[in-house]
């Protein structure tokens, strides 16, 4: 997907992922594969964001995002899967340009 652009334009504050291959079954560290199926606490996926609407003000296409996988949408564009989001449902941003070392952000 990388370097494709997608034929879409998403709106407002809308985020446009494509899920990871890996954040289905996964090991534990003894081993032993755990299906994608098998009920655990609430666990949290990361994905890429291929698009991005013009109200999104942390994200940008390219970032992995944290969001809860019961909050999404599920849509198949040109025969791929993705899922759409609102920014507010997206928990953490992990991006090369993000400083630890910065100050906080605003606080209301």
């Amino acid at each position: 997907m990388a370097g494709e652009k997608l034929p879409i334009q998403m709106l407002h504050d809308r985020i446009l992922v494509t899920v990871d291959p890996d954040a289905g079954e996964r090991r534990s560290n003894a081993g032993i594969v755990i299906p994608a199926t098998a009920q655990m606490g609430k666990r949290l996926h990361w994905a890429e964001a291929v698009a991005t609407g013009a109200h999104v003000r942390t994200v940008q296409v390219g970032d992995r995002v944290l969001y809860d996988p019961e909050d999404r949408a599920e849509i198949e564009l040109h025969g791929s899967m993705y899922v759409l989001l609102r920014e507010r449902d997206v928990h953490a941003v992990a991006a090369e340009r993000v400083d630890d070392t910065a100050a906080p952000g605003l606080y209301l």
